[in-house]
This record gives structure tokens, C-alpha cells and sequence, in this order.
């Protein structure tokens, strides 16, 4: 298990190496644990017409799970739509399926990411033409400046409003499977990340106060209103949070409702994990076994803020 572990370190450390950008072009990235849960945020006003809310997640980088804000960015061309990227346990692993543009909102694991994104496809608006049109019932829209909305209630998610889980299968994940049509949508034309989306990742990765390491998995900004805005303040200051951990810019980002935990109470919980899904998949190897040797037995075997 130890050797395990060490090659599955090794691998993260290649694929970060090499990364961020990479990772989104389809380098192998697993995890022994499960990312902390979603952080409760408010989203940051449109700034204007044409842009699509990118809602943020746990990526992973050399010092471990990391935040990458939410984030309002435009699209590469008219007509498509962002399917976020998510955790997804893999029977000895959690492996990060990057998310992708494409005309149609794909499976994106059940993963209740808030603001149209309530598991199952997008509810925040649609394209009419080359314009969206956004749903102000769930995003956060100034209708005296974007005139292209329109209110519909009905794609507001009530059965998991108070569900922040962050990623798919495994011991405590969401257990969600693509349906038929999300199954064809896989199969249409996607297109990778921007250069926007891709550097807004690396400066995220370079604020070490993204870190849930550092903020107990809390991030203190967890939302931004434009990439520009949150990587200017980024670079001007050095990382948010470094002034005594007020903010440095109050446009860039927004306080999580949530206390922040200590260091030492998120590295219990890491090791928790850890020995949980270690213990699982143990049990599936014993099970695997007696099965080979014919000695088995068939075992039991209003939209949330975020």
C-alpha cells in the first residue's frame, strides 16, 4: 500500500510538473483521498453581455488540494456551454475528469456546484441566437445593465440544497451515473479550456492561501467576479489574504459564510479518508479472492448559495 501510494505521488508530481495547463489535455491525475467539501460563497455579480459562470472546484497541486475561484469568463465561440470538471472515484482512487466547452452540458458526476449547475445539465441560461439569455433566478444578474434574462424557478434544485459534497462514488460521494442523453453529449465535439480559464487555474495554484491546507477547506475567496480583477490583485499583492487576512481587493472576491478550521483537524480528516478508502478496497480484494478460489460469496457488495 505504502508503494502504492508513493507511485501514485509520483505520477501527481509528473502530471504537475507539467501542469497546470496539461491537465486539462488529458494527464492522468489520482488522488489517495477525497477533495474537502464545496464552500458556501456568493456569486459575484455578471460584469456583462456574453459572459457564462464558471463555478469553482478542488483541483490539486504539489502541497494538495487547492481552491480555484468561481469565476464569470466568455466563451470561445457562440452556442456553447461550459460542463464543469469533477472528482470521481476510480476503485483505488479519486481521478479528476477535466471539464470542457461544448453545445450541450454534459455529466458533470451529480455534483451540486450551485448557480444552474444543481447536478443534472444547466439551469442559468441558454443561448438565443449569439446572445444569452440569462435565468436571474438562479444567477446573479444587474437586469438594468443585461437586458437578456428571464426568470424560470422550476430548474432550482430543492432535493440537494444542503448537499456541499465535492466529488462522485466512493465511501461518501455522490452516487450519480450519466444518463442516456448525457452519455451522447460525451460523445459530441468538445473544446478544451481556455487560455483565460487555464491561466486563471495557475494563479489560483500560485495563491497558497487556496490551499486547503492552509485555509482547512475554507478558502477565504472563493469567487471573483473577472479573472483580470482576481489575477491583478494576485500579482499586486502577492496572493490574497497575505494583510492579515482581510481582503485586497473587494471586487476579485468574496468572504465563504464558513469558519475557517484548524490545520491540524483537516489532516485528521485527510488521514480518515485515506484509511477508509483503503480499508473498502481491501475488502474488495478479499472479496476478488475468495471469488477466484470459488470460496466467495456474492457480498452485499432558492438556489444554495456556494
Amino acid at each position: 500500500m505504502r508503494f502504492s501510494n508513493l507511485v501514485r505521488k509520483i505520477v501527481v508530481g509528473a502530471a504537475l510538473a507539467i501542469a497546470p495547463a496539461a491537465s486539462f489535455a488529458g494527464v492522468f491525475i489520482s488522488v489517495g483521498f477525497a477533495p474537502p467539501v464545496l464552500p458556501v460563497y456568493t456569486q459575484p455579480i455578471c460584469p456583462g453581455d456574453g459572459y457564462l459562470w464558471n463555478p469553482g472546484y478542488w483541483a490539486y497541486g504539489d502541497a494538495g488540494y487547492y481552491w480555484v475561484p468561481g469565476v464569470w469568463v466568455r466563451p470561445p465561440q457562440f452556442g456553447l456551454l461550459w460542463t464543469p470538471g469533477y472528482w470521481g472515484w476510480g476503485g483505488s482512487a479519486f481521478i479528476f475528469h477535466a471539464g470542457y466547452w461544448g453545445p450541450h452540458v454534459g455529466f458533470y458526476g451529480g455534483v451540486n456546484y450551485g448557480f444552474g449547475y444543481g447536478g443534472v445539465g444547466f439551469g442559468g441560461g441558454r443561448w438565443v441566437g449569439n446572445s444569452f439569455a440569462y435565468n436571474t433566478a438562479v444567477v446573479n444578474v444587474n437586469r438594468t445593465v443585461i437586458h437578456n434574462t428571464y426568470i424560470d424557478n422550476t430548474v432550482i434544485n430543492h432535493t440537494t440544497i444542503n448537499n456541499r459534497t465535492s466529488f462522485n462514488g466512493g465511501a461518501g460521494g455522490i452516487q450519480a451515473r450519466p444518463s442516456a442523453q448525457e452519455a451522447s453529449f460525451a460523445r459530441e465535439n468538445h473544446i478544451a479550456p481556455t487560455a483565460e480559464q487555464q491561466n486563471h487555474m495557475q494563479m489560483a495554484h500560485a495563491d497558497r492561501n487556496n490551499f486547503a491546507s492552509v485555509n482547512g477547506g475554507h478558502p477565504q475567496n472563493a469567487a471573483a467576479r473577472t479573472t483580470g480583477e482576481y489575477h491583478a490583485a494576485v500579482q499586486q499583492h502577492g496572493g490574497f489574504g497575505q494583510q492579515g487576512g482581510h481582503h485586497t481587493t473587494q471586487q476579485a472576491s468574496v468572504h465563504t459564510n464558513a469558519a475557517p478550521q484548524e490545520h491540524a483537524q483537516y489532516q485528521q480528516q485527510q488521514h480518515a479518508q485515506v484509511q477508509q478508502q483503503q480499508h473498502a478496497q481491501a475488502q474488495q480484494q478479499q472479496h476478488e479472492q475468495g471469488q477466484q478460489h470459488g470460496g466467495g460469496e456474492h457480498g452485499g457488495g432558492h438556489e444554495p448559495k456556494r
